[in-house]
């Protein structure tokens, strides 16, 4: 019987020893919180956004890095076998808008329990408040002498893990699921990273992935808590577009946040603090400039008394107010009927380029994923196997892969931690 070692209990290592489990392997997931799926617990505002039901290129054009290596273990778990397996453990589950999957209930708790009874009726040993220090590996027999040094980078076989009390467990397999360095508050504090560093692997530089944003402009401050929906947010890099989408997002006492600037965060966050990045929002994406100046020239024509202040509000949100005054510099005391043509041409530009600089993100603590990883070339895509310790799998944040908001994260998690727990339990 295999006997496989999961480090960590969020939602890819519970897959993972459920998976390993049910295939007759002997499974202890060593989890160093108190309870299982900490973070899993907080994910989708607490509701569990357990993966996306869209159609597979939709799913892999919202992974933002390293798409090609989630084939594999996409087709043989996806979006539509992630719903099935929950499903089956009795989960009741709907799909929201933007095809986004929850628990009926709206509790991530439902998904974290039906996972747990799982482990415990497959005989899943799980504990907790056990702390892995460190991976224990011996020469591999099979690198032979004929290796070349240079190219061959094999480190040998993983024999167990050394605990922080200083013990050690055996296993013929270790699969590392104990996620990157988000949240640290849920235990995610890169104990992963430093393992697969500490046995050979390359690991990407880590930054904060969807996560808020900082801004140089202290308007954003002003209108903390202001909400913008049916908005569409630019990010540039000059002239180079890196982002474009429409949706909802928020002002805060920093910047900006919301699903909007998560995502864009994705794909800007690689040039900060460096470089600035322009934030441009268009107020009324459903409008033309054209249709924006007739808007306009008719609101202003049906009540050509009535003072500026008091006509925009028709078109902005009270907190947008006062900074569209202070930003196109037409006097709010000013009578529409005086309002030049240059002046309503600087009200159109603003409204549809609300514009922001850009210069930093927010940290690990507020970040839901992080970016980066065990390096995508030093594992096997379709079993999550270490190309470099045998008997060594990852699966989940761990890696080198992430994508958008909407479930794509989990799924990710899900699809990976299946692959690993199929191959490990199979391991010769």
């Amino acid at each position: 019987m295999q006997k496989i070692i999961v480090v960590g209990g969020g939602a890819a290592g519970m897959m993972a020893g459920l998976v390993a489990a049910k295939q007759g392997a002997q499974v202890t997931i060593l989890e160093k919180n108190e309870k299982l799926g900490k973070k899993l617990y907080i994910t989708g505002k607490g509701r569990c956004n357990l993966t996306n039901a869209s159609e597979p290129d939709v799913f892999f054009g919202n992974i933002s890095r390293n798409p090609r290596f989630m084939y594999s273990a996409f087709d043989a778990f996806d979006n539509r076998a992630v719903i099935s397996f929950f499903e089956s453990l009795g989960v009741r589950l709907k799909t929201e808008r933007g095809n986004r999957v929850f628990p009926v209930s709206d509790r991530s708790s439902d998904i974290i329990s039906s996972l747990q009874r799982a482990l415990k009726r497959h005989g899943v040993t799980v504990r907790l408040c056990t702390q892995v220090k460190g991976l224990c590996t011996c020469a591999d027999p099979k690198i032979g002498e004929k290796s070349d040094s240079k190219k061959d980078r094999r480190r040998g076989r993983i024999t167990g893990v050394r605990l922080s009390d200083g013990r050690v467990l055996e296993a013929d397999c270790v699969i590392i699921a104990c996620g990157g360095l988000s949240y640290p508050a849920t235990g995610s504090t890169g104990d992963g990273l430093r393992f697969a560093e500490e046995t050979g692997h390359s690991v990407t530089d880590c930054r904060p992935g969807l996560v808020p944003l900082e801004v140089l402009e202290p308007e954003a401050a002003f209108m903390q808590g202001l909400s913008l929906k049916n908005v569409t947010a630019s990010f540039l890099l000059g002239k180079k577009l890196l982002y474009k989408e429409f949706g909802e997002m928020l002002f805060t006492h920093f910047g900006v946040s919301g699903p909007l600037i998560l995502s864009g965060s994705s794909y800007v966050s690689k040039y900060l603090p460096e470089k600035q990045i322009t934030l441009s929002i268009d107020l009324k994406p459903a409008l033309s400039v054209e249709q924006l100046h007739k808007r306009l020239i008719r609101d202003f024509s049906e009540e050509p008394n009535k003072q500026f202040k008091n006509v925009i509000p028709s078109l902005f949100p009270a907190k947008l107010v006062p900074v569209m005054i202070g930003r196109t510099g037409i006097s709010g005391g000013k009578k529409v009927s005086e309002i030049t043509r240059e002046e309503r041409c600087r009200l159109a530009e603003e409204t549809k380029a609300f514009r922001f600089t850009v210069t930093g993100t927010r940290g690990f603590d507020e970040a839901i994923i992080t970016q980066g990883g065990v390096s995508v070339k030093d594992v096997d895509p379709s079993t999550m196997r270490s190309k470099l310790v045998e008997g060594l799998y990852f699966a989940g944040e761990v890696l080198d892969v992430d994508a958008l908001t909407g479930g794509y994260n989990l799924q990710i998690a899900w699809s990976t931690a299946y692959a690993a727990g199929t191959a490990a339990a199979k391991e010769p």
